[in-house]
C-alpha cells in the first residue's frame, strides 16, 4: 500500500512540475483564437475525474478576444434532461502572450490557462493549472473548429497530455453529447 501511495505522490509531483514548463505557442494571435469550439478532447489527473469521466460528452466554446487583450470563455455542455450547461469566466490576459489567468467562481479555484498549439482554423490544445486549498490538477483540452477530427490529431493530444503527466486512461476523445444554441 506505501509503494503505491509513493508511486502516487511521485506521478502528481512530476506532472505539476512538467505543467510548470508547459509555455505557450510562440506565435499565438488573440484575434485567431476568436469564434466557435467543440470540445473534442478533454484528460486530466484531478482525482474527481475518474468517477465522472464516463458522463463526459463534446461541448462547444465562445471564445471573444476584448478590447483590452483578454479573453472571454462561454463553454456550453448539454445536459441529460436536454436542458444547456453554461459556465463564462474571463481569462485576464498575463505578459505571455497565449497565457491567461482567471479565478473560477463555480469551481473556486485559480485557473493558469495557456494555448499551447493550434492552427486556428482547425484546432487549439489548452493546458490549464487549476490550483484550490493548494492542491493543483493539469486539465488538458483539445478544441476543434469541427465535431470530427483527424487520428493524427487525435494522437498528437494524447501524447501531449502523456507528457504533462496525465495517465492514458485519463485521456478521452469525446463522444457527441448533442448541441446547445450557441451563437456562431
Amino acid at each position: 500500500m506505501t509503494s503505491v501511495v509513493v508511486k502516487m505522490l511521485c506521478l502528481l509531483l512530476c506532472a505539476v512540475f512538467a505543467s510548470a514548463d508547459v509555455m505557450p505557442m510562440t506565435d499565438f494571435d488573440l484575434q485567431k483564437v476568436e469564434g466557435k469550439w467543440y470540445l473534442v478532447g478533454f484528460a486530466t489527473n484531478a482525482k474527481w475525474f475518474a468517477s465522472k469521466k464516463v458522463d463526459v460528452k463534446m461541448g462547444t466554446a465562445m471564445l471573444v478576444p476584448t478590447e483590452e487583450g483578454d479573453l472571454e470563455l462561454n463553454c456550453y455542455k448539454p445536459k441529460s434532461d436536454g436542458t444547456c450547461w453554461k459556465m463564462t469566466n474571463l481569462a485576464k490576459k498575463t505578459e505571455t502572450p497565449g497565457r491567461f489567468v482567471f479565478y473560477s467562481q463555480r469551481w473556486k479555484n485559480d485557473n493558469d490557462l495557456r494555448v499551447v498549439d493550434a492552427t486556428f482554423d482547425k484546432y487549439a490544445v489548452i493546458h490549464v493549472i487549476k490550483t484550490k486549498a493548494g492542491e493543483s490538477d493539469v486539465l488538458n483540452k483539445l478544441l476543434s473548429r469541427t465535431p470530427e477530427i483527424a487520428d493524427d490529431l487525435k494522437e498528437k493530444f494524447r501524447q501531449f497530455c502523456r507528457d504533462t503527466g496525465i495517465l492514458d486512461e485519463n485521456i478521452l476523445i469525446l463522444p457527441p453529447g448533442g448541441e446547445c444554441s450557441v451563437a456562431a
